[in-house]
Protein backbone atom coordinates (compact mmCIF):
# COMPACT_ATOMS: atom_id res chain seq x y z
CA UNK A 1 0.00 0.00 0.00
CA UNK A 2 1.86 3.26 -0.92
CA UNK A 3 2.08 6.64 1.20
CA UNK A 4 -0.29 8.17 -0.69
CA UNK A 5 -3.40 5.86 0.34
CA UNK A 6 -6.41 7.02 2.07
CA UNK A 7 -7.09 4.00 4.08
CA UNK A 8 -7.10 3.71 7.83
CA UNK A 9 -3.49 1.90 7.12
CA UNK A 10 -1.52 4.42 6.18
CA UNK A 11 -1.18 5.97 9.15
CA UNK A 12 2.35 5.63 10.35
CA UNK A 13 3.17 5.82 14.60
CA UNK A 14 6.19 7.92 15.90
CA UNK A 15 8.04 6.29 18.67
CA UNK A 16 9.47 9.09 20.00
CA UNK A 17 12.77 8.08 21.31
CA UNK A 18 13.71 4.51 21.53
CA UNK A 19 14.75 3.29 24.92
CA UNK A 20 13.68 6.05 26.62
CA UNK A 21 10.11 5.96 26.98
CA UNK A 22 9.71 6.20 30.98
CA UNK A 23 12.05 10.05 30.38
CA UNK A 24 9.16 11.00 27.73
CA UNK A 25 8.06 13.36 30.31
CA UNK A 26 11.04 15.04 31.23
CA UNK A 27 12.82 14.98 28.03
CA UNK A 28 10.11 17.35 26.67
CA UNK A 29 10.49 20.38 29.21
CA UNK A 30 14.07 21.25 27.11
CA UNK A 31 12.58 21.03 24.21
CA UNK A 32 9.12 23.14 24.61
CA UNK A 33 11.77 25.56 26.47
CA UNK A 34 13.85 25.76 23.84
CA UNK A 35 10.72 26.07 21.13
CA UNK A 36 9.27 28.78 22.76
CA UNK A 37 12.71 30.36 23.37
CA UNK A 38 12.96 29.84 19.37
CA UNK A 39 9.88 31.77 18.87
CA UNK A 40 10.31 34.34 20.80
CA UNK A 41 14.16 35.49 20.08
CA UNK A 42 13.75 34.74 16.09
CA UNK A 43 10.18 36.81 16.26
CA UNK A 44 12.02 39.74 17.90
CA UNK A 45 14.90 39.74 15.54
CA UNK A 46 12.67 39.53 12.93
CA UNK A 47 10.53 42.35 14.33
CA UNK A 48 13.42 44.54 15.24
CA UNK A 49 14.73 43.78 11.42
CA UNK A 50 11.06 45.11 9.92
CA UNK A 51 10.51 48.68 11.99
CA UNK A 52 14.11 49.41 12.46
CA UNK A 53 15.54 50.83 8.75
CA UNK A 54 19.50 50.83 10.04
CA UNK A 55 19.09 47.02 9.48
CA UNK A 56 17.53 47.55 6.09
CA UNK A 57 20.75 46.37 4.21
CA UNK A 58 21.38 42.79 2.77
CA UNK A 59 23.35 40.75 6.03
CA UNK A 60 20.23 41.63 7.83
CA UNK A 61 17.97 40.19 4.77
CA UNK A 62 19.61 37.67 5.44
CA UNK A 63 19.52 37.29 9.00
CA UNK A 64 15.81 37.59 8.62
CA UNK A 65 15.63 34.86 6.23
CA UNK A 66 17.71 32.38 8.44
CA UNK A 67 14.82 33.49 11.25
CA UNK A 68 12.07 32.49 9.12
CA UNK A 69 13.33 29.14 7.82
CA UNK A 70 14.57 28.24 11.94
CA UNK A 71 11.04 28.83 12.92
CA UNK A 72 9.92 26.94 10.29
CA UNK A 73 12.18 24.11 10.86
CA UNK A 74 11.38 24.22 14.63
CA UNK A 75 7.53 24.07 14.53
CA UNK A 76 7.56 21.36 11.99
CA UNK A 77 9.07 19.42 14.41
CA UNK A 78 8.69 20.25 18.03
CA UNK A 79 4.82 20.57 18.25
CA UNK A 80 4.58 16.69 17.05
CA UNK A 81 7.44 15.90 19.91
CA UNK A 82 5.93 16.82 22.45
CA UNK A 83 2.38 15.39 21.50
CA UNK A 84 4.20 11.94 21.85
CA UNK A 85 6.02 12.91 24.61
CA UNK A 86 3.17 14.59 26.98
CA UNK A 87 0.27 13.03 25.36
CA UNK A 88 1.33 9.57 24.61
CA UNK A 89 -0.45 10.20 20.80
CA UNK A 90 2.37 8.96 18.13
CA UNK A 91 -0.09 8.51 15.68
CA UNK A 92 0.65 10.48 12.29
CA UNK A 93 -0.89 10.52 8.84
CA UNK A 94 0.72 9.35 6.03
CA UNK A 95 0.23 12.99 4.14
CA UNK A 96 1.23 14.55 7.57
CA UNK A 97 4.21 12.62 7.54
CA UNK A 98 5.42 13.24 3.96
CA UNK A 99 4.65 17.13 4.46
CA UNK A 100 6.63 16.97 7.85
CA UNK A 101 9.49 15.16 6.20
CA UNK A 102 9.29 17.66 3.30
CA UNK A 103 9.78 20.43 5.39
CA UNK A 104 12.56 19.12 7.66
CA UNK A 105 14.40 18.45 4.46
CA UNK A 106 13.65 21.32 2.57
CA UNK A 107 14.47 24.01 5.16
CA UNK A 108 18.12 22.64 6.35
CA UNK A 109 18.96 22.83 2.52
CA UNK A 110 17.35 26.42 2.74
CA UNK A 111 19.39 27.13 5.75
CA UNK A 112 22.78 26.24 4.24
CA UNK A 113 21.98 28.10 1.16
CA UNK A 114 21.25 31.04 3.70
CA UNK A 115 24.77 30.24 5.80
CA UNK A 116 26.13 30.77 2.20
CA UNK A 117 24.93 33.50 1.17
CA UNK A 118 25.64 35.57 4.38
CA UNK A 119 29.51 34.11 4.56
CA UNK A 120 29.53 35.63 0.95
CA UNK A 121 28.23 38.86 2.59
CA UNK A 122 30.83 38.92 4.50
CA UNK A 123 33.53 38.64 1.85
CA UNK A 124 31.93 41.54 -0.26
CA UNK A 125 31.76 44.01 3.07
CA UNK A 126 35.35 43.11 4.10
CA UNK A 127 37.52 42.62 1.11
CA UNK A 128 35.44 45.11 -1.46
CA UNK A 129 33.42 47.95 1.13
CA UNK A 130 33.48 50.58 -1.68
CA UNK A 131 31.41 47.64 -4.14
CA UNK A 132 29.44 46.18 -1.60
CA UNK A 133 26.15 48.18 -2.67
CA UNK A 134 26.75 47.89 -6.00
CA UNK A 135 27.43 44.06 -5.87
CA UNK A 136 24.44 43.00 -3.25
CA UNK A 137 21.79 45.35 -4.34
CA UNK A 138 18.14 44.95 -3.23
CA UNK A 139 17.01 42.79 -6.31
CA UNK A 140 19.96 40.39 -5.93
CA UNK A 141 19.31 39.98 -2.58
CA UNK A 142 15.89 39.27 -3.78
CA UNK A 143 17.15 36.77 -6.29
CA UNK A 144 19.58 34.92 -3.74
CA UNK A 145 16.59 34.47 -1.56
CA UNK A 146 14.71 33.27 -4.14
CA UNK A 147 17.24 30.44 -5.84
CA UNK A 148 18.04 29.17 -2.17
CA UNK A 149 13.64 29.13 -1.96
CA UNK A 150 13.89 27.40 -5.30
CA UNK A 151 16.76 25.07 -4.33
CA UNK A 152 15.39 23.41 -1.07
CA UNK A 153 12.23 22.31 -2.54
CA UNK A 154 13.71 21.04 -5.70
CA UNK A 155 15.66 18.78 -4.01
CA UNK A 156 13.01 17.86 -1.75
CA UNK A 157 9.95 17.52 -4.96
CA UNK A 158 11.58 14.16 -6.60
CA UNK A 159 12.45 13.00 -3.28
CA UNK A 160 8.76 13.17 -1.78
CA UNK A 161 7.52 12.10 -5.18
CA UNK A 162 9.86 8.30 -4.74
CA UNK A 163 8.59 8.09 -1.22
CA UNK A 164 4.85 8.78 -1.65
CA UNK A 165 5.25 5.43 -4.16
CA UNK A 166 6.58 3.25 -2.03
CA UNK A 167 4.16 0.35 -0.47
CA UNK A 168 4.13 -0.07 2.91
CA UNK A 169 2.96 -3.37 4.50
CA UNK A 170 4.56 -4.26 7.23
CA UNK A 171 5.06 -2.52 10.52
CA UNK A 172 4.64 1.43 10.45
CA UNK A 173 6.19 2.23 13.75
CA UNK A 174 9.39 5.17 13.06
CA UNK A 175 11.75 4.60 15.54
CA UNK A 176 12.07 8.19 15.71
CA UNK A 177 10.84 11.25 16.90
CA UNK A 178 9.75 12.83 13.83
CA UNK A 179 9.14 11.44 10.11
CA UNK A 180 12.97 11.24 9.34
CA UNK A 181 13.92 10.23 5.93
CA UNK A 182 15.79 6.97 5.61
CA UNK A 183 13.67 5.94 9.08
CA UNK A 184 10.47 6.01 7.17
CA UNK A 185 11.87 4.26 3.94
CA UNK A 186 13.36 1.50 6.38
CA UNK A 187 9.53 0.35 6.45
CA UNK A 188 8.92 -0.36 3.16
CA UNK A 189 8.81 -3.58 1.43
CA UNK A 190 9.92 -2.40 -1.68
CA UNK A 191 13.26 -1.49 -2.02
CA UNK A 192 14.02 2.33 -1.30
CA UNK A 193 17.54 1.86 -2.66
CA UNK A 194 17.14 4.90 -4.71
CA UNK A 195 15.80 6.87 -2.45
CA UNK A 196 18.41 6.41 -0.56
CA UNK A 197 20.92 7.04 -2.93
CA UNK A 198 19.02 10.59 -3.90
CA UNK A 199 18.77 11.70 -0.62
CA UNK A 200 22.55 10.58 0.48
CA UNK A 201 24.05 12.07 -3.05
CA UNK A 202 21.67 15.23 -2.47
CA UNK A 203 23.04 15.97 1.13
CA UNK A 204 25.93 15.89 -0.17
CA UNK A 205 26.23 17.70 -2.86
CA UNK A 206 24.20 20.61 -1.26
CA UNK A 207 25.88 20.35 2.41
CA UNK A 208 29.72 19.55 0.96
CA UNK A 209 29.80 22.58 -1.64
CA UNK A 210 28.18 24.86 0.33
CA UNK A 211 30.87 24.04 3.16
CA UNK A 212 33.47 24.19 0.56
CA UNK A 213 32.21 27.73 -0.50
CA UNK A 214 31.88 28.85 2.77
CA UNK A 215 35.20 28.21 3.75
CA UNK A 216 36.61 29.67 0.76
CA UNK A 217 34.76 32.98 1.46
CA UNK A 218 35.84 33.13 5.02
CA UNK A 219 39.45 32.33 3.72
CA UNK A 220 39.51 35.37 1.45
CA UNK A 221 38.09 36.85 4.42
CA UNK A 222 41.16 36.20 6.81
CA UNK A 223 43.06 37.19 4.35
CA UNK A 224 41.61 40.90 3.53
CA UNK A 225 41.20 41.03 7.39
CA UNK A 226 45.12 41.05 7.86
CA UNK A 227 45.12 43.47 4.91
CA UNK A 228 43.70 45.73 7.04
CA UNK A 229 46.32 48.64 8.50
CA UNK A 230 44.73 49.53 11.55
CA UNK A 231 44.45 46.85 14.68
CA UNK A 232 41.20 48.56 15.61
CA UNK A 233 39.74 47.57 11.85
CA UNK A 234 41.13 43.86 12.31
CA UNK A 235 38.94 43.67 15.57
CA UNK A 236 36.13 45.12 14.42
CA UNK A 237 35.95 43.06 10.86
CA UNK A 238 36.92 39.80 13.42
CA UNK A 239 34.19 40.96 15.69
CA UNK A 240 31.62 40.87 12.78
CA UNK A 241 32.43 37.63 11.57
CA UNK A 242 32.24 36.13 15.09
CA UNK A 243 28.44 35.81 15.22
CA UNK A 244 28.63 33.97 11.50
CA UNK A 245 31.06 31.16 12.69
CA UNK A 246 29.33 30.58 15.68
CA UNK A 247 25.92 29.80 13.78
CA UNK A 248 27.68 27.64 11.18
CA UNK A 249 29.57 25.91 13.15
CA UNK A 250 26.45 25.11 15.55
CA UNK A 251 24.56 24.07 12.23
CA UNK A 252 26.98 21.98 10.44
CA UNK A 253 29.11 20.00 13.29
CA UNK A 254 25.95 18.47 14.61
CA UNK A 255 24.47 17.76 11.31
CA UNK A 256 28.02 16.18 10.21
CA UNK A 257 28.08 14.35 13.33
CA UNK A 258 24.15 13.18 12.83
CA UNK A 259 24.68 11.89 9.09
CA UNK A 260 27.97 9.93 10.35
CA UNK A 261 26.17 8.24 13.31
CA UNK A 262 23.70 7.38 10.82
CA UNK A 263 25.69 6.05 8.77
CA UNK A 264 27.14 3.69 11.14
CA UNK A 265 24.29 3.11 12.72
CA UNK A 266 25.63 -0.42 15.28
CA UNK A 267 28.31 2.18 16.73
CA UNK A 268 25.27 4.29 18.83
CA UNK A 269 22.35 3.55 21.02
CA UNK A 270 19.28 4.20 18.89
CA UNK A 271 18.08 7.00 21.46
CA UNK A 272 21.84 8.73 20.58
CA UNK A 273 21.40 9.02 16.97
CA UNK A 274 17.60 10.50 17.79
CA UNK A 275 18.36 12.58 20.29
CA UNK A 276 21.39 13.80 18.15
CA UNK A 277 19.13 14.24 15.13
CA UNK A 278 16.56 16.25 17.45
CA UNK A 279 18.82 18.92 18.81
CA UNK A 280 20.31 19.46 15.33
CA UNK A 281 16.71 20.68 14.34
CA UNK A 282 15.67 22.39 17.70
CA UNK A 283 19.22 23.58 19.12
CA UNK A 284 20.49 26.12 16.31
CA UNK A 285 16.30 28.32 15.74
CA UNK A 286 17.27 28.33 19.98
CA UNK A 287 20.60 29.59 19.89
CA UNK A 288 21.07 31.53 16.04
CA UNK A 289 18.94 34.60 17.77
CA UNK A 290 20.83 34.95 20.93
CA UNK A 291 24.14 34.47 19.26
CA UNK A 292 22.93 37.45 16.99
CA UNK A 293 21.87 39.76 19.68
CA UNK A 294 24.94 39.13 21.70
CA UNK A 295 27.57 39.34 19.48
CA UNK A 296 26.26 42.02 17.17
CA UNK A 297 25.96 45.59 18.19
CA UNK A 298 23.65 46.95 15.60
CA UNK A 299 20.86 43.99 16.34
CA UNK A 300 21.48 44.81 20.14
CA UNK A 301 20.93 48.88 19.29
CA UNK A 302 17.91 48.01 17.18
CA UNK A 303 16.26 46.03 19.84
CA UNK A 304 16.75 48.67 22.17
CA UNK A 305 14.95 51.40 19.90
CA UNK A 306 12.35 48.95 19.32
CA UNK A 307 11.71 47.66 22.52
CA UNK A 308 11.83 50.29 24.97
CA UNK A 309 11.98 48.02 27.62
CA UNK A 310 15.01 46.11 26.62
CA UNK A 311 16.67 49.64 26.92
CA UNK A 312 15.35 50.01 30.34
CA UNK A 313 16.42 46.82 31.66
CA UNK A 314 20.17 47.29 29.90
CA UNK A 315 19.73 51.14 31.41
Amino acid sequence: MALHSNSSASTFFLRGIPGLESAHLWLGLPFCCMYVVALFGNSVVLLAIRLDHTLHSPMFYFLGMLGVIDVVMATSVVPKMLDIFWRGSPKIDSRACLAQMFLIHSMTAMESGVLLAMAFDRYVAIGHPLRYEAILTPPRVAHIGLAILLRGVLFMAPLSWMVSGLPFCASRWVPHSYCEHLAVVKLACADPTASRLYALAGSTLIVGSDSVFIAVSYGLVVSAVMKLSGRTERLKAFSTCSSHLCVMLLYYLPGMASIYIQGFPHRAPPHVQVLLADLYLSLPPTLNPLIYSLQMKQVRRALCRVFPLVRHAAG
